[in-house]
């Protein structure tokens, strides 16, 4: 399972963010360039219907990377609703590059597929967080990649991640919150699904942060 907050930040913001970002993590910033191919179950293969994404890491090398991830439902009730974060089922793992044409063979359909390109960062502060900034981007035709084009124009989204078990969700949510409160001048985090915009003070705090060049390493 993992925790997770998403937000959205104007692009002119975005190198704000990642000098805070640098200061804050104390790691170097990875490259993100992301082909995710999203495919759905046909109804003859379970009263449930099935979702999996299809990961390529188009920015490995010698040759891009496949990951198969399926993320389930998040979790509800009276604890979900008193934490910020979303504590959702997830399982991933490496395929290879003939994962594509296995899930065709077994009835799944190709439903969408988008472009991720930008940057994160992977760190250690009472859990492993992993923050990523980039562009969403569609495609005219089916894996046209060279000819994507952003679905937001002028907006890149945020995601925080961390993975978590059963026993330790608690903690993990509480590293993920206090961690984002260091970025609320410039995103506003919350659950999924659960829009709050830009932030007001986003303009002046990139000023500032621009012209002091960092964070501080926590």
């Amino acid at each position: 399972m993992e925790c997770v907050v998403q937000g959205i930040i104007e692009t002119q913001h975005v190198e704000a963010l990642e000098i805070l970002l640098q200061g804050l993590c104390g790691v170097q910033r990875e490259r993100l360039r992301v082909h995710e191919l999203t495919l759905k179950s046909i109804p003859n293969l379970g009263v449930v219907s099935s979702e999996v994404r299809l990961l390529c890491d188009l920015d490995q090398q010698p040759e891009p990377t496949w990951t198969v991830k399926h993320v389930g439902g998040a979790m509800r009730g009276a604890g979900a609703d008193q934490i910020s974060v979303m504590v959702r089922t997830m399982i991933e793992s490496k395929v290879s590059k003939n994962a594509l044409r296995m899930f065709y063979s077994l009835g799944y359909k190709l439903d969408h597929e988008l472009l991720k390109v930008g940057f994160a960062f992977h760190f250690q502060r009472n859990a492993h967080i992993s923050v990523s900034v980039s562009s969403v981007n569609k495609m005219p035709k089916i894996h046209a990649i060279d000819e994507a084009v952003p679905v937001t124009p002028g907006m890149q989204i945020v995601v925080v991640t961390a993975p978590a078990t059963p026993e330790n969700y608690g903690e993990v949510a509480a590293a993920v919150s206090s961690f984002c409160e260091f970025l609320a001048p410039l995103v506003h985090l919350s659950k999924p699904f659960i829009s709050m915009g830009v932030v007001p003070t986003a303009a002046a705090a990139a000023a500032s942060l621009m012209s002091d060049g960092g964070g501080t390493t926590l």
